[in-house]
């Protein structure tokens, strides 16, 4: 994850000035004043700061010197921010020795990725560069200041995304849609969010993407309490092994957090063992966790999720497409330098399969090329260029499904091209019959496009089922609903008609309360009429019913003023008529209550509510006695009447029941509709009873009437409404309902007709704990158990006083004497003391309702006695010729394969070896053993269950093999010999005992033993004599025998052998009255020690040598001060070795040295400057330092350094000290950037280094590219199936941008383009038709571009013209015409040729050629003669076969010849030239040729000139111009963008002149 800075650029504010370019690239300097003065200079940079891209937490630093004088000063800015200076932060620094200024983050965060800029400024002028730092973030995208509040729906949902267990672990339960695809896209990339909200159905993709930011922050925060970092997030991935894998990186806090996986929210069991043979395993690797799935199946799809300590942390989404193999891919052997296909047909359309070679994911390449039919059923995989390390294995994989083969690459067995890298061959391995896989595919489209269309049809069909289903339903609810309706019908009419029968017996008992009524009527007319719910506002004081109350339960405040609206008011005495809202209420008497609740009901919040119909009835009203019935609205139903009232106007009022004094005769109200939930408001679990806070909503009276109502069940307490006097505080509200029930002249009290808003007083659901019961902190694992062995099966549950049961295939076990069940605290454990195969099967604990399974699988691997194997492991040692026998006895499960190896080949049946195999036991025997037998004898084993392996080893023991030489003389004197020689290459398998050696006087033929001289491999003869020669054969002795015999070479006792020259003498000091030599002795010592040296030295010039020592006083020490010098002469010594024959060849002469005191350093070199780079070179030179003496001396050679800009240590170029003043760096990285300097040396020490001003890049100088070649072909033919290559050499620097395009747009992708040094190739390897066209190609840098084009057309030998027909028009001319060619309409270019042949003559003469049409006049035809044409097509590949005539005749008439001779008349033809026809304007393409031609009369004949744009061209040789016969041409071989413009033709004789014009244009 990269965090980008935004790059700006701020101007300096109030500053302008002269602005000046840097040698540093990227500074630009801004000078205050025109003029500066002397000594005084602007700011500048020497090294600016580089660009850093570092990942976050780690030191990053900016390091800049600048110059200037005065001295500048420095200062730091950023783009997008201000610099926070702090020492945690950032830190400003100067460094006094390095003059560097810097700039330090001791740790990075992501908020400091940005651009910053360096201000060097000082009073002249101001210098600024910019550079950019980019931040790699890892881990967690954290910002320092996280939401603090969180969306509502956000938190919600986390909350319900998985409720955890104390331990951390998930319930047990798996996961709905909507907790899978969040976690889906919580972990998805985001170009994978469109495809998982398609998938799943979500449209709102704004506020998913909201809503999903919101979660991701919470999570972020979750996973910071157990992880540190976490990165490499790798989706699951299905191996060529037919194994899927989940990686991630992870860093946590605590190493020993759980971590958890799960599968559709159910935990996985996983091993930490990957060799384990379970199913699932999750292996660490450092900070690397990979979970595997082994055997993979259709079962393994689903949603996997990575928790530590109850925090997810990843989820993947996994899927299993319904795909196999029907054709799976074959084993392919190719030739080296071969391409090779493999290829597969799958059983459904996929549209790509994974190709793995050798185990690593392969993709579209140079390499490979991965390609699919159009069905999506045919996959092929083509490995170009076939190498011997191609070799190896392929494998394809299809969803879970792979396949795999071998790639067998044949060497090329050609001597010839040994070490040489073979042809390219065209040819391709692997290819079959594409037929057969075609109809495979064909036959396997049909059969899914079958399948699909029966999935189809069955969905249909569930979908029809489903249809008819619910209109059964839903005609049963509608009738039973019609039912209920007619119902109610009835018993309103039955209502209706009591009511009359009632009246008149109430109408006087209402008579006689109206004075109590009214004045209950008169009180309650203040506030409210009745229950209606009218309410008095006491801002505004206007009687308003509040709409927003009757249609939100939420809601209390008036549409009006915007105040809280309070309960129902209730009519006393008497209720006045229904409201609006079908509420009503009847006239109350002596007392009575009035008022009827409407058909409203206040609820405190919708939760409050616990109704589940879409209808209720109003709460209905208490009459009094004998009241007048309520007047309800037009339209609504009028409350209930009292005992003896009347029904209400308009309304459609029932009289109520007769009560006592002061009793209920309620009227039920209107129906109010109510908003219906989709589901229960609390989910359907059961929490406990809690019916003591259960009431029931009617409890205006002690019977109070109702009408097809239920009883509702609430957790809440409900309060008599509260009734407050008029006078009440400006907050309240107004009611006109009298305190305590009381009417306003003091009548009895009544019962509110509309109950007020009811208080809660605890909360809406008991909050009861219940108890989740027993689980499952660890679950059964399955085991793999070894049959006669031990196996074990645990759980933990989360209480140690649970109790279960175990199961084994369903039926239940308890311990018996192979089975021992136990339990320790939370551990249960079921304990097989030795496996058997009856004990395999599945293993069930159940305890409380919660159970847990794993699989015992019983298995019979082979497997060795531990006594058998040691003894087994125990070395046989024979001798040779003698045998060896192995045998180790094993047990389990038939049939088990044996194999025997020695050395790592496997062993069979010969005549020296003998293989017996029985019943748990096998046996190898070897005979007529030799010592090369020798090694490690291996067993193994294998059945289906598993492998083992045994091992020992073979010794056969043998005579050993002779000494070894060459022989090593270590003193050869005149009396002694001593030498060395090496061991045996093998001493038979035995210790060697001892050497025998004989000694031979050279010249004698017998042989001296000298005897057993021990086992040490040298020996020293006293016994010889001065001068002789010996000869000696030494033999190795073991326990076993003798080895043949070694024979030495000659050895001379007492020969003189003088010691080879030492080293050459080094200067270790000198001064001028002493010079200090040192040296190595000889390498050679002649056989005897060094004795001593003679040192000799002689003068610069002069020939003669002198000694340095005394002949009888050799220096016995490598080291020698000359004291005998003369101060300022140079002198150079040699030295030579004496031993005991005397002294040997003098070293190699030392340097000349100066008999003087040592020199001072050098100083600075001066002009150093670059003369020349390349991309790997760079070329300096110099000039001597100044001579100060007493302070720096003469220069005697120099050092050159670098130091590339990303290091600080400077590597020295030449390890000798150069004495030229001119240097050749080499070895440099291509547009690197480097520092140089150059030292110089002498004898005094080297001196103060001189660098560059500026940093170097390793490039030549800018040079704008450039065509080198002397001719480039413009044009080129190709025959159609050849290669077309053309090659273009050009120079530029910096490298140039190499681009090619085809008639203006990019070339096809069977067009290789290769680029090399200076070179640009095109080959097109198998060219068509198509490939026509005009190829550009441009090479540009940042100096410039060239660009060149050729035309390379691809075309083929044309095909003959149709059929030739002849016709006469004109006697004496033929018109020849014929069918075009095919290739006409392909081929631009094509034209025609004809070619005429008469019986006078034998030959075929070409009479036209270029005929761009299908018709040609033949002139000259003479009767009497036979003619034939031939017409032939030509293009640029050539002719065509020809199109032959049939044979032309004009019969010749004989007639009687007369000849009349005229009378002559002279005439005068002369006249002025005239054209018969003019020229044509013509349009040619580029490339091609133009013909232009015109007819003119003229007598006599006239001159003719050609001109173009008013140039002549007759003398130009571009142009091919005829006048034959009055028929002028003019002939454009190639026409070119310059040949366009206007033709003139002038023709002119003594009679007069005319012309005519024309316009050629050319087109690209």
């Amino acid at each position: 994850m990269w965090k980008k800075s935004k790059v700006t650029d701020q101007t300096a504010a109030g500053q302008a000035g002269i602005k000046k370019k840097s040698k540093v690239p990227g500074v630009m300097i801004t000078q205050f004043i025109e003029e500066l003065p002397e000594d005084m200079s602007t700011p500048d940079f020497t090294r600016k700061p580089i660009a850093l891209t570092i990942q976050e937490g780690k030191f990053a630093v900016f390091k800049a010197i600048v110059v200037g004088n005065p001295t500048p000063t420095i200062t730091w800015s950023r783009a997008n921010a201000d610099i926070h200076f702090h020492p945690d932060m950032c830190l400003q620094k100067y460094d006094d020795v390095s003059l560097e200024h810097t700039l330090e983050f001791p740790k990075v965060a992501p908020e400091d990725a940005d651009t910053y800029k360096c201000f060097a400024t000082n009073e002249y002028g101001r210098a600024v560069c910019t550079v950019v730092l980019n931040i790699i973030e890892v881990g967690f995208s954290k910002t320092k200041e996280l939401q603090k509040t969180q969306g509502e729906d956000v938190a919600d949902f986390r909350k319900k995304l998985k409720k955890r267990n104390p331990d951390g672990t998930r319930e047990e339960k798996p996961m709905e849609p909507e907790e899978k695809v969040w976690e889906i896209l919580l972990s998805a990339d985001k170009k994978d969010y469109e495809q998982i909200c398609c998938e799943y159905g979500v449209t709102d993709f704004r506020g998913m993407l909201k809503k999903l930011n919101d979660m991701k922050r919470e999570r972020e925060e979750e996973i910071a309490e157990f992880v540190t970092q976490i990165s490499a997030l790798k989706h699951i991935e299905v191996d060529d092994d037919d194994c899927a894998t989940i990686e991630l990186d992870m860093d946590l806090k605590d190493p020993t957090s759980k971590i958890f996986v799960y599968k559709n929210g159910v935990m996985v069991p996983f091993t930490t063992d990957e060799g384990d043979e379970l199913k699932h395993s999750l292996k660490q690797v450092g900070k690397k966790y990979i979970f595997r799935i082994k055997k993979l199946g259709s079962e393994d799809a689903g949603l996997y999720s990575v928790d530590v300590g109850g925090v997810n942390v990843f989820s993947t989404d996994f899927k299993v497409p319904e795909v196999d193999f029907a054709v799976k891919i074959q084993e392919v052997k190719a030739e080296e330098r071969e391409d090779a296909l493999f290829q597969c047909v799958l059983t459904a359309p996929m549209n790509d399969v994974k190709w793995y070679g050798k185990s690593a994911p392969l993709s579209n390449s140079e390499k490979h090329e991965i390609s699919v039919s159009e069905d999506k059923l045919i996959h092929k995989l083509i490995v170009r260029d076939c190498m011997p390390l191609d070799a190896g294995i392929y494998a394809a994989v299809a969803g879970i499904k792979s396949c795999n083969n071998w790639l067998v690459v044949e060497a090329d067995k050609d001597p010839a091209n040994k070490g040489k890298k073979g042809a390219r061959k065209t040819t391709m391995a692997g290819t079959c019959n594409d037929e057969d896989l075609v109809k495979i595919a064909k036959e396997q489209q049909a059969r899914y496009q079958k399948e699909m269309e029966e999935k189809l049809e069955i969905a249909k069909k569930a979908q029809a089922e489903r249809e008819a289903a619910e209109a059964v339903a839903k005609a049963e609810a509608e009738a039973a609903k019609k039912e209920a309706a007619e119902a109610k019908a009835a018993a309103k009419a039955a209502a209706k008609a009591a009511a009359k029968s009632k009246r008149a017996a109430a109408k006087d008992a209402a008579a006689r309360q109206t004075k109590k009524g009214a004045a209950g009527a008169g009180s309650a007319a203040d506030g409210s009429s009745g229950a209606g719910g009218r309410w008095w506002c006491w801002r505004c004081r206007r009687c308003w019913r509040c709409w927003r109350c009757r249609r939100c339960w939420r809601c209390r405040r008036c549409w009006w003023c915007r105040s809280r609206c309070g309960g129902a008011g209730g009519g006393a005495g008497g209720g006045a008529g229904g409201e609006e809202d079908g509420s009503g209420a009847g006239a109350g008497a002596k007392g009575g209550a009035g008022g009827g609740a409407g058909g409203e009901e206040d609820y405190d919040s919708f939760e409050d509510s616990d109704f589940d119909s879409d209808e209720e009835e109003g709460e209905e009203g208490e009459g009094g006695e004998g009241g007048e019935g309520g007047k309800g609205r037009k339209g609504r139903k009028g409350g209930k009447g009292g005992k003896g009232g009347e029904a209400g106007e308009d309304g459609e009022g029932e009289e109520g029941e007769e009560g006592e004094e002061g009793g209920e005769g309620g009227g039920k109200g209107g129906k109010r509709k109510k908003r219906a939930r989709d589901g229960p408001l609390v989910p359907d679990t059961v929490i406990g009873d809690n019916n003591d806070d259960e009431e029931t909503t009617n409890q205006q009276g002690e019977s109070s009437g109702k009408k097809g109502k239920r009883p509702k069940k609430r957790n809440v307490e409900v309060e008599e409404a509260v009734v407050e006097a008029s006078g009440a505080d400006d907050d309240s509200w107004h009611r006109a309902t009298a305190e305590n029930g009381e009417g306003a002249d003091g009548s009895e009290p009544a019962a509110a007709g509309r109950r007020a808003g009811r208080a809660r007083k605890g909360p809406l659901i008991v909050e009861t704990v219940s108890d989740p019961g027993v689980h499952f902190h660890a679950g059964l694992s399955d085991c793999k158990a070894i049959k006669g062995e031990a196996a074990e099966l645990e759980c933990k549950v989360s209480s140690e006083e649970c109790e279960g049961m175990w199961y084994r295939d369903g039926e239940e076990i308890k311990s018996s004497e192979g089975i021992t069940i136990s339990k320790e605290g939370s551990f249960h454990k079921l304990k097989i003391h030795k496996v058997t195969e009856e004990f395999a099967g599945k293993y069930k604990f159940e305890a409380d309702g919660r159970k847990t399974e794993a699989l015992i699988v019983v298995e019979d691997p082979p497997r060795f006695d531990a006594e058998e194997l040691e003894a087994f492991k125990t070395p046989v040692t024979v001798k040779k010729g003698q045998k060896a026998t192995f045998k180790l006895p094993f047990i389990g499960q038939e049939p088990i394969k044996v194999q025997w190896y020695l050395e790592g080949e496997e062993l069979s049946d010969e005549s020296n070896i003998k293989l017996e195999h029985s019943d748990g036991c096998s046996r190898l025997l070897l005979t007529k053993l030799q010592r090369k037998d020798s090694g490690e004898i291996k067993m193994k084993l294998k059945n289906e269950f598993g492998t083992i392996e045994a091992f020992s080893q073979l010794v056969v023991l043998d005579k050993p093999t002779p000494p070894l030489g060459p022989l090593e003389i270590v003193e050869a004197s005149s009396s002694t010999i001593e030498f060395k020689w090496r061991p045996p290459k093998d001493s038979g398998g035995c210790k060697i005992g001892n050497y025998i050696l004989e000694r031979q006087q050279v010249g004698r033929n017998t042989w001296k033993k000298v005897g057993p001289i021990g086992v040490e491999a040298k020996y020293k003869d006293s016994d010889v004599d001065h001068g002789r020669r010996y000869c000696y054969r030494i033999r190795v002795e073991t326990e076993i025998g003798t080895s043949e015999l070694m024979e030495t070479e000659d050895i001379q006792a007492g020969t003189k052998a003088y010691p080879g020259p030492p080293s050459a003498p080094k200067v270790v000091s000198a001064f001028k009255n002493c010079i200090t030599l040192s040296w190595s002795p000889p390498a050679n010592t002649g056989g005897t020690n060094i004795l001593g040296y003679n040192l000799e030295r002689r003068k610069k010039g002069s020939n003669l040598w002198g000694p340095v020592n005394p002949p009888d006083q050799m220096i016995r020490g490598k080291g020698f001060g000359v004291k005998d010098v003369v101060e300022g002469m140079e002198y150079e010594f040699r030295v030579s070795a004496i031993n005991d024959s005397g002294a040997g060849e003098f070293s190699t002469p030392s340097e000349f040295v100066f008999a003087r005191d040592p020199k001072k350093p050098p100083g600075k070199v001066m002009d150093f400057k670059v003369t020349d780079s390349t991309y790997t070179t760079l070329s300096l030179a110099w000039t001597n330092p100044k001579e100060i003496e007493g302070v720096e001396d003469e220069a005697k050679g120099y050092f050159v350094e670098i130091r590339p800009a990303e290091n600080t240590e400077w590597d020295r170029c030449n390890t000798n000290a150069i004495t030229m003043n001119f240097y050749t760096v080499k070895g440099m990285k291509s547009m690197a950037m480097y520092w140089v300097r150059i030292i110089a040396t002498n004898d005094g020490g080297e001196g103060a280094p001189q660098e560059l001003d500026n940093y170097i890049l390793a490039m030549p100088p800018p040079v704008r590219p450039r065509f080198t070649d002397a001719k480039i072909k413009s044009f080129m033919v190709v025959r159609a199936g050849n290669s077309a290559r053309f090659n273009i050499n050009f120079v530029a620097s910096p490298w140039p941008e190499v681009i090619w395009h085809k008639d203006g747009g990019p070339v096809s992708k069977k067009v290789n383009i290769s680029n090399t040094d200076g070179t640009s190739q095109l080959l097109i390897a198998s060219s068509e038709r198509s490939d026509t066209g005009i190829y550009t190609i441009i090479v540009k840098n940042i100096v410039g571009q060239e660009t060149y084009s050729i035309e390379i057309r691809v075309t083929d030998e044309p095909k003959p013209p149709g059929p030739v027909d002849i016709d006469e028009n004109v006697p004496g001319t033929v018109t020849v015409s014929w069918t075009p060619s095919a290739d006409e309409k392909r081929d631009d270019r094509l034209h025609y040729m004809v070619m005429k042949r008469d019986s006078s003559k034998r030959t075929w003469n070409t009479v036209a050629d270029h005929i761009f049409n299908n018709k040609f006049t033949a002139c000259n035809i003479l009767p009497g003669r036979e003619y034939w044409f031939r017409v032939y097509a030509k293009n640029d590949m050539g002719l065509s076969k020809p199109s032959e005539s049939t044979k032309w005749l004009i019969a010749s008439k004989k007639e009687k010849f007369t000849l009349n001779i005229p009378e002559s008349k002279v005439c005068d033809l002369q006249c002025p030239p005239k054209f018969l026809v003019p020229l044509k304007t013509h349009t040619a393409p580029q490339g091609y040729e133009c013909y232009m031609s015109c007819a003119i009369k003229g007598d006599p004949t006239p001159h003719v000139t050609w001109l173009r744009n008013g140039m002549s061209l007759n003398t130009n040789t571009n142009y091919f111009i005829s006048n034959t016969c009055g028929v002028c041409s003019l002939l454009i071989l190639r026409v070119g963008p310059n040949d366009m413009g206007e033709y003139k033709i002038v023709v002119e004789n003594s009679m007069g002149s005319a012309e005519c014009s024309t316009k050629l244009t050319v087109r690209e």
